[in-house]
């Protein structure tokens, strides 16, 4: 039996984090679109039996006609082969849902309860499915749930795994959450999930991670997981990269530029070879008279489809010694400063170079 996991597309996605809009977003929403079109060929040139989404494949509250035709679509081109889908707390299942409005192909289960439900793969092999029923509140799949019988047991849905939480980044919310050692005991050999945008090869469970980068800083595999399960039930995992999107994270040094033209040199060359949507983060030591706007440093890229441009640690060249000796208002500011036990040698610096903007009646206060 061969299947094919994905998870966590999130069509529709608004990518207001991105810091992008207009076409640039519109770009990145038809990449996703793009990348489960890949998905499908690999289904299709594996010859797989049957392709598992784990959720949030859309955004319930952004979700358009056209979003669900090319779902009905993109499913109905790969008959006979088989598709389940296990709503997520993003595209949960409701009267309201793409899910229950749209006339699906006869080769798609979508599971419809939040109670873990089967359906028989293969002789002797058979996968349980549920779905989310409400964007929160979804208590775990696993609670009181036990398998019966001889068969090979597979769950399929959307949950958070507890002791993973932690590694999500912030804002991650758990969803259905369960302890990884609850899918032995209730008689599961394997669970395919989704939730966690971070792929994860778990002894007893698979988190395949969003196909398609959906914002800066992720890092780590993510894509399409191939599975091999053999008569015995052994499980052999292999990912695949789909995804379109070319997403980088860039951090530029700017240390010893004297003006802007400098620093833009310095991000053409940086930039010349890379394509797609690009964060670019400064970090130096520059010279305090420099007119340093952003604003004014992300154009001019037409090879990206976005550049956003932000600081990191920049720091103005003062020589604070120097300024030390000066019997004027600004000296003693800097020596008092010098002076205060209480600060850190990060917080120090932070304020000379801040109070010593506001004294030359500059408006750029902030330093990063």
């Amino acid at each position: 039996m061969k299947l094919v996991l994905v998870s966590d597309l999130h069509l529709d996605s608004q990518f207001s984090w991105l810091g992008i809009a207009g076409s640039a977003a519109q770009k990145r929403r038809q990449n996703l679109r793009e990348t489960l079109l890949r998905v499908v060929r690999l289904v299709q040139e594996e010859q797989a039996d049957a392709l598992l989404c784990g959720g949030d494949m859309y955004e319930h509250d952004r979700v358009t006609p056209d979003t669900a035709e090319f779902l009905r679509s993109t499913f109905a081109s790969i008959q006979p082969i088989r598709v389940f889908i296990a709503p997520g707390n993003h595209d949960w299942y409701g009267s309201r849902s793409v899910y229950q409005q749209t006339a699906w192909s006869s080769n798609v289960h979508l599971f419809q309860t939040g109670q873990l439900e089967p359906v028989e793969l293969a002789d002797g092999l058979q996968l349980w499915g549920a779905a989310h029923c409400a964007p929160a509140g979804t208590p775990g799949f696993l609670e009181s749930f036990r398998t019966e019988g001889t068969a090979v047991h597979l769950a399929l849905f959307h949950g958070s795994e507890r002791g993973w939480l932690t590694q999500q980044g912030e804002g991650k919310e758990p969803h259905a959450p369960f302890w990884e050692h609850e899918i032995e005991a209730a008689g599961l050999t394997h669970a395919f999930l989704g939730h966690y945008h971070k792929a994860k090869d778990g002894l007893r469970h698979t988190y395949p991670g969003n196909p398609d980068p959906l914002s800066f800083g992720e890092d780590g595999d993510r894509g399409a997981v191939v599975i091999t399960i053999d008569g015995s039930g052994r499980i052999v995992r292999d990912r695949r990269r789909v995804a379109v999107t070319e997403l980088d994270d860039v951090e530029l040094d700017i240390t010893g530029c004297l003006h802007q033209q400098e620093i833009r040199d310095r991000i053409a060359s940086e930039l010349e070879v890379r394509r797609g949507f690009v964060r670019l983060t400064l970090h130096g030591e520059i010279n305090p008279d420099l007119d340093l706007r952003l604003s004014d440093l992300g154009a001019g890229f037409p090879q990206l489809d976005a550049l956003q441009v932000r600081m990191g640690a920049v720091k103005p060249l003062y020589d604070f010694e120097q300024l030390a000796s000066e019997p004027t208002v600004r000296g003693q500011f800097v020596r008092d400063v010098q002076a205060a036990a209480d600060l850190s040698e990060e917080q120090r610096q932070r304020i000379l170079c801040m109070g010593v903007r506001a004294l030359e009646g500059r408006p750029d206060l902030e330093v990063s």
